[in-house]
């Protein structure tokens, strides 16, 4: 028998925000955190152990199913969704061609390239 578990509405919505924000596929979030970690010679046998924060929190959110989540999960995507927006806001004068601007988003699972 498949249990059906009702979520809050709030976190409905933000599930649904989070993912809009975070519009990066989880693979390629984690390919591109392992180049933004301490280097190759530095990842031991886990490396998902050594990626930068928040991205580790962001892509365990990301490989959960909504019924998984947690209240750390949760203030997670509360908090990528937030810092998102408030970096697209502050969109700098160079754009897209601002890379730390650029690679902040990224760390973030938020590719500024990608259409929405």
């Amino acid at each position: 028998m498949v249990r059906q578990q009702r979520l809050d509405p709030e976190v409905e919505v933000l599930w649904e925000d989070f993912h809009a924000e975070v519009n990066v596929p989880s693979e390629q979030l984690r390919q591109w955190l392992l180049t933004r970690g301490s280097g190759v010679e530095a990842f031991g046998p886990d490396p998902d152990l050594n990626l930068p924060e928040p991205g580790r929190q962001i892509l365990a959110v990301l490989r959960k199913r909504k019924v998984d989540l947690t209240p750390e999960d949760i203030e997670v995507m509360r908090d990528a969704v937030e810092r998102i927006r408030s970096l697209t806001a502050a969109r700098p004068a160079r754009g897209t061609a601002d890379d730390e601007w650029r690679h902040s988003l990224l760390d973030l699972g938020h590719d500024i390239l990608i259409e929405r």
